[in-house]
């Protein structure tokens, strides 16, 4: 790769859109589900899925569900983006409320 091709695609990364939003992992063989939130939801499941591979999930819940059943078993769901115009302190404090929310509605565990 050209210099110039590789300082444009890094402008081009640092520029693009950032979503953040709460998120679900389900275990199709067990019925448990997790939720979370991130910042970047175009991350979170790489680093998730990542970590269950290694073993170093911090999760004792889910890494031993995923170690019980194995990683074909699991899905990944993006279930609500936030605003991304909130400031972000505001952004944090509304991702916090909808966390607790959907951890209620879904009845799963927050990571």
């Amino acid at each position: 790769m050209r210099t110039e091709d590789r300082k444009a695609a890094v402008s081009a990364y640092k520029k693009r859109e950032v979503e953040s939003g709460i998120y679900a992992v389900r275990c199709v063989a067990s019925g448990e589900v997790w939720v979370g939130s991130s910042p970047d939801l175009s991350k979170i499941q790489n680093r998730l899925w990542f970590t269950l591979r290694q073993g170093t999930n911090t999760h004792r819940s889910l890494q031993s569900t995923w170690n019980a059943h194995g990683a074909e078993t699991f899905s990944f769901e993006i279930i609500e983006r936030l605003d991304a115009e909130e400031i972000g302190y505001v952004r944090d404090r509304i991702m916090r409320e909808r966390l607790v929310q959907w951890a209620a509605q879904l009845q799963a565990v927050r990571i």
